[in-house]
């Protein structure tokens, strides 16, 4: 599975737009008028996310049921379809296609790229750490990008943005938008060396129900968290989180779209605050109850 995920990363990440791709794609639609994007890198934040999808159309369904979202189709080069989805005025990540594979092995995921200040030297680290690369530094239209996995084989992007990354306010928590990162590792503490290497995070390990929690901070930020795996059934990922304001009502609602849940809402796990459902394709998501 690992190595047929890491094959499905490169095209990928030769697509990742951070935010628009003036010159990769057309343009005519793309009006980052609503956003407002830092003058420095934003060094440790998720500043792009893209969902691979095994069928495009699928997932402009579900999401744009589930969400609200609101899609503005483009063209890769090559003539490849890119779609990007939209909440209100920001944009919140791309939609790039694959092809499904004759085994029926699910590539479907979300893909979380996390801002660098050198995107080489990023993957250096690495390299040395004992991860590996699946998508080398390349250039796109609004900067560099790659991608890694680590030695417990999540994968992550990396990037740096020419315009900036988005900032605090144009990413603040509200529903339909993205809130949270967080990695499943079988080994938290092996794990947070790794991302303290490439990336720079201070790791802080906390205590709570359920057990440790680490969180990543970047720039006195905190940025994403580490939980141990629980369940033999998943191999180490990356889990994206999406704000709802109820999330029993939007777990019955994904699956009403055509999605699956993996976890109901219950008040043993995070004080009845979350679900986690697959899309339509099998993408894994966690809904998350807003907090205030």
């Amino acid at each position: 599975m690992r190595s047929s995920l890491a094959a499905a990363i490169v095209p990928v990440v030769a697509a990742l737009t951070l935010i628009a791709v003036p010159g990769c794609v057309s343009t005519s639609k793309i009006d980052t008028s609503g956003m407002s994007f830092s003058s420095e890198p934003l060094l440790g934040k998720v500043v792009w996310n893209d969902l691979i999808t095994e069928d495009l159309d699928a997932a402009r369904r579900f999401y744009g049921g589930l969400f609200g979202w609101t899609f503005e189709s483009m063209t890769r080069p090559g003539g490849q379809p890119y779609a990007l989805a939209k909440s209100g005025s920001v944009y919140i990540a791309g939609f790039v296609p694959i092809a499904a594979r004759s085994d029926g092995v699910k590539l479907s995921r979300w893909l979380p790229y996390v801002s660098v200040q050198d995107v080489d030297a990023a993957v250096t680290k690495a390299t040395v750490s004992n991860g590996r690369v699946v998508a080398g530094p390349r250039d796109v239209n609004l900067g560099r990008v790659a991608a890694i996995v680590d030695p417990e084989g999540a994968v992550i992007g990396t990037g740096r943005s020419r315009i900036g990354d988005p900032d605090d306010a144009t990413t603040r928590v509200s529903p339909g938008r993205i809130m949270w990162t967080e990695l499943v590792a079988n080994d938290p503490e092996a794990a947070a060396r790794f991302y303290q290497s490439v990336f720079g995070y201070e790791p802080r390990t906390m205590n709570r129900r359920g057990g440790k929690y680490t969180l990543l901070t970047a720039q006195g930020k905190e940025r994403a968290g580490i939980l141990r795996n629980p369940t033999e059934r998943w191999d180490p990922l990356w889990l994206t989180y999406f704000a709802v304001d109820d999330p029993t009502a939007a777990v019955a609602r994904a699956e009403a779209l055509g999605g699956k849940i993996i976890l109901s809402v219950s008040p043993e796990v995070r004080e009845g605050t979350m679900g986690i459902v697959a899309d339509p394709s099998g993408a894994i998501l966690v809904l998350q109850k807003v907090t205030t």
